[in-house]
């Protein structure tokens, strides 16, 4: 059977939404919403809110994002998030390892050997 390719896309953002969104964090704090409606633009990365919020709390318990609350002009406040030290410590590791990764991807693609 040959997967859909919402089911590869699937299977491609498990392994890299979460350092989407500790890339999206470095230098700024989000509130979901924005880390939200930033996943969800072209449809690729995320294509619904659904596994943002239990992805932001499993970030949180392992402490490589933190939170705080915002008081709000338009309702409730609001929970935002920022990357910790630990979390920039991931997302360095991961970038280190991300480029190498995908140019063997691309290669094995093309026809090559990675």
């Amino acid at each position: 059977m040959v997967p859909s390719d919402d089911a590869i896309l699937t299977h491609l953002r498990r392994g890299a939404l979460e350092y989407c969104v500790l890339a999206m964090l470095r230098g700024q704090e989000l509130y979901g919403f924005d880390i939200a409606r930033r996943l969800t633009v072209d449809g690729i990365l995320m294509s619904g809110e659904g596994t943002l919020y239990p992805l932001l709390a499993r970030l949180r318990k392992a402490g490589l994002v933190d939170t705080t609350w915002q008081e709000s002009v338009e309702g409730p406040p609001r929970r935002y998030y920022s990357l910790t030290a630990e979390g920039r410590t991931a997302l360095d590791a991961f970038t280190r390892t991300w480029k190498p990764f995908r140019d063997a991807v691309d290669t094995a693609i093309q026809g090559g050997t990675p």
